[in-house]
């Protein structure tokens, strides 16, 4: 496998709520978000019931994957960009320019740098919903589980931890039948929405150590 050097990109600023809403994940490009998803289900229906913790699984089975983002946030706004996803705990979103941003967590810390304001924020992943989404398995049983709806073409699984996150919420959206991710939507403390579609994803590949490497001493 040939390994992948993911150079900084610039970004514009990132406020908390878009750090949440850089959510990883992996699968088949999603075209609407999720209200327009959600109204292009005219006719829903019952499907398997295993089908959500099948869904869960797949998505977890997948280790590395690489692809393209479009982050729209709760006024509209949009970012794109590429992420980098190795599991358990590794990710990096590039935001394409004029944004000067970018998000890496190395498996412990998430660090969200702004080189036009020239600043850069610390979090620890484990306070993070994103600490959800990079685990080696999502168990559709734990305590972390909100809410799981299931469509005859789309599953909705939205995965929290009030005692951890507050009310903050992560909710993906699976192809029913593919089991590919389409996008995923984090609702803030506040009840701000940032939907994250994604696209052109590649998995099983390999990345360098850079990739997901922070500098601590600067």
């Amino acid at each position: 496998m040939t390994k992948i050097d993911a150079q900084p990109s610039t970004r514009l600023s990132l406020s908390r709520r878009h750090f949440l809403g850089a959510m990883v994940a992996v699968g088949a490009a999603g075209a609407l978000p999720v209200s327009a998803l959600a109204q292009a289900q005219t006719q829903a229906a019952a499907v398997n019931p295993n089908i959500a913790q099948a869904i869960a699984d797949h998505f977890s089975s997948i280790k590395s994957m690489k692809g393209g983002f479009l982050q729209i946030g709760p006024r509209g706004d949009q970012m794109s960009g590429t992420f980098f996803i190795l599991r358990p705990g590794k990710m990096r979103f590039n935001y394409d320019p004029p944004s000067r941003m970018r998000v890496i967590c190395d498996g412990n810390n998430v660090q969200v740098i702004n080189d036009q304001t020239n600043t850069k924020n610390m979090y620890q992943l484990s306070k993070t919903p994103l600490s959800l989404l990079l685990a080696n398995k999502i168990d559709l049983s734990a305590d972390m589980v909100r809410n799981v709806e299931s469509q005859l073409d789309l599953t909705k699984i939205t995965l929290g931890n009030r005692t951890v996150f507050g009310d903050s919420t992560i909710t993906m959206i699976f192809d029913s039948k593919s089991y590919d991710l389409r996008q995923w939507t984090v609702i803030d403390p506040q009840g701000k929405t940032t939907d994250v579609i994604i696209n052109n994803v590649k998995t099983n590949i390999a990345f360098d150590d850079s990739v997901f490497r922070i500098d601590y001493i600067r």
